[in-house]
């Protein structure tokens, strides 16, 4: 029997002698597998792997595929799977409560990249010009940027898993928030990948990346040494109440006689304010007076105002009744009258987006059986000594936008109650913690994050930690001196100023590929193809 020759039926034609890896990219099913894995490659950088350096090439891979991409469309399904992978990674303790409801949000977010990627075939693909790969540089983060805004609209999840917050524990990327927030780290990132892909597979642009990464660090050296430093005033002894975990029976009223029995261990040491974790009461305080005198009773014992957290059904008005998340500050004589009820709602854990269409959603996982009802304004409450504190409540310090105003309005420190007990074994905790060094770093403000089950921490006004955070596994008080700090930052006084920097030049480049196209004369449609005697097409060259 002769030797069977050829190539193998699934074998595409000029896969003959073709690398492995150049064989699974001519697949569909193959690039599509890459493209997901690539795409959830940058969520290693964020804690708790916290592989931070990997941020400044983890979108090498996801970008050198593009850039292969033969066509527009090919290019757009790379954006799509990757965007579609790097949701998932960033979301992926959302499962246990989501369950196969979070493959198809994260599809649909993951749709955001598809115009991105194709704003990276134009840009870096083939050949590039100098012209071409510095504006590359420019224009492909600015479309990641873009990104990471709509996304962060609140009813899309929020701004969770921002590239820039993987370098929440980072100084000089610290000094880089501080004047243009997470959002200008971000574009940072993006660019200094954008520029390592020019020296990898662009010869004629090589000299163009390196001169762009030089002006980058450049640009960061500058901002590290002179952009304006927050000017320590003081201290403020803040004291985090951690219950941990406790289930069961009867677990409601458990916690709180813990998380009384912890408070009660702070008594003489000096502290100006105890922070109970998000959902730490579960009844309104203004119609529960046992529960009030309970909390009052441990202000006076203490000596400092207690901060707890209520998730509780409330009547705030004729059309108004129904369950908030607010902060309430308790002081020896009971509460003082300052509340805050939270403004941004968690989608699908405390209300459903979209009801009637997506109501389903508590069918399939852990979706809130009743939609929570929204605060309308931030609040800043003073304690007896003067000290002004912004309270925000679980994700809302994921919210850049949050703690600026906060800021504004005269807050010296800030304060965020979290839970996440449902996350426990997850990166969830980690990242949720992490998030207070940047909101820090920004606004020039100290930051206390108090949770009920783990991760709780305090970061300084430049974003640096302070003292041993308390983690999962912990069930106790922590004392901080957290350094309060005056001054205002750059990013508090201008904003988000790098995603208007981003429109721009979005704007710009568009608006000069359109002036382009029209002043190109329009390509000429080529006429029927010519025809032998015996009717078939002529053949060039016969």
């Amino acid at each position: 029997m002769p030797m069977l020759r050829g190539r193998l039926r699934d074998e595409p034609p000029g896969d003959e002698g073709a690398r492995p890896y150049e064989r699974l990219l001519r697949t569909r099913t193959g690039r599509g597998a890459v493209a997901l894995c690539a795409g959830a490659l940058p969520a290693l950088a964020f804690p708790a792997p916290s592989l931070w350096w990997l941020a400044y090439v983890a979108l090498v891979p996801w970008l050198l595929l593009i850039r292969s991409a033969a066509t527009d469309r090919r290019a757009a399904v790379d954006g799509w799977l990757g965007g579609t992978g790097f949701m998932l990674a960033a979301h992926h303790w959302l499962m246990p409560s989501l369950h196969v409801f979070i493959l198809l949000l994260a599809a649909l977010l993951g749709l955001l990249w598809a115009p991105w990627g194709v704003l990276v075939a134009r840009l870096l693909g083939g050949s590039p010009s100098v012209r071409r790969s510095v504006a590359a540089v420019a224009v492909v983060p600015s479309g990641w940027l873009m990104i990471e805004l709509v996304r962060s609209w609140e009813g899309l999840g929020g701004p969770w898993g921002l590239l820039g917050a993987s370098q929440w524990d980072v100084p000089p990327a610290l000094r880089v928030a501080s004047v243009g927030g997470v959002w200008l780290v971000s574009l940072g990132l993006v660019a200094v990948n954008t520029a390592v892909v020019l020296l990898a597979a662009a010869p004629a642009a090589r000299t163009a990346g390196a001169a762009c990464l030089v002006a980058g660090a450049l640009g960061v050296g500058a901002t590290v040494l002179w952009a304006p430093r927050p000017e320590e005033t003081g201290t403020a002894r803040i004291a985090v109440v951690q219950p941990g975990v406790v289930e069961g029976p009867g677990s409601i009223e458990r916690r709180f006689a813990h998380g009384e029995e912890l408070t009660r261990g702070l008594a003489g040491r000096d502290v100006d304010l105890v922070v109970w974790g998000e959902s730490s009461v579960a009844v309104d305080l203004s119609r529960s007076k046992a529960t009030a005198d309970r909390v009052a009773a441990l202000s006076r014992l203490v000596g400092a105002d207690v901060l707890v957290n209520m998730d509780a059904r409330r009547t705030d008005g004729p059309d108004r009744a129904g369950i908030f998340k607010s902060a309430v500050l308790v002081g020896p004589d009971g509460p003082t009258g300052d509340r805050y009820d939270k403004m941004r709602l968690v989608p699908f854990g405390e209300y459903v987006p979209a009801r009637a269409l997506l109501g389903w959603a508590t069918s399939v996982g852990k979706a809130a059986g009743e939609d929570r009802l929204r605060g309308s304004e931030p609040v800043v409450m003073e304690l007896p000594d003067g000290l002004r504190v912004g309270p925000l409540v679980c994700f809302e310090s994921a919210f850049p936008d949050m703690s600026r105003q906060l800021t504004k309005d005269g807050a010296q420190l800030i304060v965020a109650q979290s839970s996440t007990s449902t996350f426990q074994q997850s990166w969830a905790p980690e990242q949720h913690a992490s998030l207070g060094a940047l909101r820090a770093a920004e606004t020039g403000r100290p930051m206390v994050h108090a949770t009920l089950t783990g991760v709780s921490a305090a970061y300084g006004p430049r974003g640096e930690r302070v003292g041993v955070p308390l983690g999962t596994d912990a069930s106790g008080a922590a004392v901080y001196d957290v350094p309060l700090a005056r001054g205002t930052t750059l990013y508090v006084r201008l904003g988000a100023w790098p995603v208007y920097g981003a429109l721009a030049v979005l704007a710009v480049f568009f608006g000069a590929a359109g002036l382009r196209s029209l002043r190109s004369p329009a390509p000429t449609r080529p006429g029927p193809p010519a025809r032998t005697a015996g009717g078939s097409p002529g053949r060039p060259g016969r």
